[in-house]
């Protein structure tokens, strides 16, 4: 039975995705005012005049049990006339509104398109430059062919195979994509019979270009649970052209992996929405890379995608339903191969999509690629690897054995479920330090190189995951809040502050900021952190235990947010266990890397494989005291554990209560 929020007539539950921003709004406000109160950022440039059209935003229609709200273009005032200058009928049957012309009458599910977003989120996924051989699947072959003659008159298809049998060591066997073949014969004359031929595997023609061409491109896909990330490659040098980022368009439909499920599982047309939803926005970064770098999509002869493994089903139009239940087994484990066309992937019709093996129902495509980019299966040191995300994924072990598990961390590392959480877009607050003495607060905001002191004004509009987990650590570390998460009610400061609504601190008073609010981290906001980093910690602890080890000898974050992390605050809040600080650091969107190495490598295609197939997985909620484990670990760091290394970094002077 449906079990949705109870409140006021008053207000209204308004979401706005994919800046996971969200709140209470009075009842006949219109979406522009309601995206200014709770900071989510809509393009205005006519100031709400209506003559602009910048402010355009799509009303999610259905009941979303991530939210608990149902939503839909009823629960807004109705369309009015100036509003078709803007939405066409298409657009309008889809659900689009002017946020400056829609007054909120109910509870509303919000996203809103990239170009109507005031601040573009700054999705970190840069590339690492990354020592590998080239040998890449496509690969082009310049070929001269002498042309028939009455005493030659062999076929031109059987002619080109000859000689790529002959000269270019082609498999007898070699098949004919059937586009290539219907142009061959033009193509073959047109080049006076000197052609160059792209290749898949050196089994299967898919191209046929007239004269020498020396250029092939490939496309390395990251498809996270928040955002995609898209690395364009030169096949023939293995050179990064360029990078292009999203946020994954999916979120609309719930912000974290079960979310998604659960939505496929409630709505028929579930799993078409998300798989078009993923195709749709992929192929929009498609079209905005190349168009950077002067291609077109059309040019783009090979992918590699990697994704966790609910991800990976939805872009295959596989069902996730399966995962959302134990034993929570996957539709495939192997890796496999499917032409982009069939998918609707719009590159060159005769692409191949490489999708990476996946290891479990939670591990995914998305770790493997960890794996072989960082290789832990050839060191000899006991690695933990954390892929930092909405889920969040371990590996831990070395050469000898590898074990892997994964945990459901939710938004809170990533700024969402936070009472000013947002992503690290400008204005988000991603860096914070907190004076023991005075309590005085300075932070770092994206897009300001001042960043913010406790005089002055700063651009601050919330506080993003790094920003988050640097404020709690620091909370704790000046001892603002004890090791169980509770605030400490004897701190002189003004910025303490117990009211009707909440106990809270604050970071950013709001005559400091670009919001008219003080930016605060409230009691709720230290326990969505304490749940995630438990998590994580207990993931850690639980394989530890099976191997047989009370110590790691080095910790790895990877993942986009995970470069942004300071590792020791990560530590003083127990996001992981205890660790020489000098061994903890953070290699970016290894994710991303794995996917290019498999774009650019078919020996790193088979060593995924290989190692997928290998890593024992570790379902953590049938482990031996795992409750207990996990309530261990919701303290700061540990209620038990040892943090030598931490020693004389926490305050630890107030008196007892």
């Amino acid at each position: 039975m449906r079990k949705e929020i109870k409140r006021s007539k008053k207000t209204h539950h308004v979401i706005f995705q994919p800046s996971g921003k969200r709140g209470e709004i009075s009842a006949g406000k219109t979406l522009i005012d309601a995206s200014r109160e709770l900071g989510a950022g809509i393009e205005s440039v006519c100031g709400g005049e209506r003559n602009c059209g910048s402010c355009k935003v799509r009303i999610e229609n259905g009941f979303f049990s991530a939210y608990g709200i149902s939503s839909g273009p009823g629960h807004l005032s109705a369309f009015e006339d100036d509003e078709d200058k803007w939405i066409d009928a298409k657009e309008r049957a889809s659900g689009y509104r002017l946020a400056c012309g829609a007054r909120i009458r109910g509870d509303v599910l919000v996203f809103v398109p990239e170009p109507s977003r005031s601040t573009g989120q700054v999705v970190r996924k840069d590339a690492r430059d990354r020592s590998f051989p080239l040998n890449p699947a496509v690969t082009l072959h310049a070929v001269e062919l002498s042309a028939p003659t009455i005493h030659d008159p062999l076929g031109d298809l059987d002619r080109l195979k000859k000689d790529l049998v002959r000269r270019h060591h082609f498999s007898p066997s070699i098949e004919i994509d059937y586009p290539a073949l219907v142009k061959l014969p033009a193509v073959l004359r047109q080049g006076k019979w000197t052609v160059t031929v792209a290749a898949w595997m050196k089994r299967e023609i898919i191209d046929i270009i007239p004269g020498k061409a020396e250029d092939a491109y490939g496309l390395a896909v990251d498809i996270g649970t928040t955002t995609v990330a898209a690395y364009l490659c030169h096949l023939g040098t293995g050179k990064l052209i360029t990078t292009e980022t999203m946020m994954n368009p999916q979120i609309a439909y719930g912000e974290d992996v079960m979310s998604r499920i659960g939505y496929v599982m409630a709505h028929p047309d579930g799993l078409e929405k998300l798989h078009t939803s993923i195709i749709a926005g992929l192929n929009g970064l498609i079209r905005t890379l190349t168009r950077k770098v002067g291609l077109s999509p059309r040019h783009i002869l090979d992918l590699a995608i990697v994704g966790n493994t609910a991800m990976h089903h939805l872009f295959l139009k596989i069902t996730p339903e399966y995962l959302g239940t134990a034993p929570f087994p996957p539709a495939l484990h192997p890796s496999m191969d499917v032409k982009a066309r069939e998918l609707g992937v719009e590159v060159h019709p005769a692409a191949y999509v490489h999708v990476l093996p996946v290891e479990a129902g939670f591990v995914g495509a998305d770790n493997v690629g960890v794996l072989i980019a960082e290789r832990p299966h050839r060191q000899r040191k006991k690695v933990l690897i954390i892929d930092v995300g909405t889920n969040g994924e371990l590996v831990l072990g070395n050469r000898d054995k590898l074990l892997s598990t994964s945990c459901a961390t939710g938004p809170a590392l990533e700024g969402a479920h936070i009472t000013f959480g947002m992503r690290a877009a400008p204005g988000a607050i991603e860096r914070i330090r907190i004076d023991p003495e005075t309590f005085d607060v300075t932070f770092g905001v994206i897009g300001h190189e001042g960043g913010g002191k406790s005089t002055g004004r700063s651009p601050a509009r919330g506080i993003c995951g790094s920003g988050i987990i640097d404020g709690i650590a620091e909370m704790f570390r000046t001892g603002v809040i004890d090791a169980t998460g509770r605030f400490r009610k004897d701190i002189p400061s003004p910025r303490f502050r117990i009211n009707e609504e909440r106990t809270e601190f604050v970071i950013a008073w709001k005559h400091e900021t670009s919001i008219e609010k003080d930016i605060t981290i409230t009691q709720q906001d230290v326990r969505n952190v304490q749940l995630a980093k438990a998590a994580l910690y207990t993931g850690a602890k639980l394989m530890m235990r099976r191997l047989g080890i009370n110590r790691v000898e080095k910790v790895i974050l990877a993942g986009a947010f995970g470069s942004y992390i300071d590792p020791m605050k990560a530590m003083i809040i127990g996001m992981f266990p205890d660790c020489e600080p000098k061994q903890v650091y953070a290699v970016g969107n290894a994710a991303g890397d794995g996917a290019r190495m498999a774009l650019l490598n078919l020996g790193k295609r088979r060593e995924a494989d290989e190692i997928a197939g290998k890593v024992e997985y570790v379902e953590l909620t049938i482990e031996k005291d795992f409750q207990k484990e996990f309530l261990d670990a919701m303290a700061f760091p540990h209620k038990k554990d040892p943090f030598p290394h931490l020693k004389g970094m926490i305050r630890d002077d107030f008196p007892k209560r």
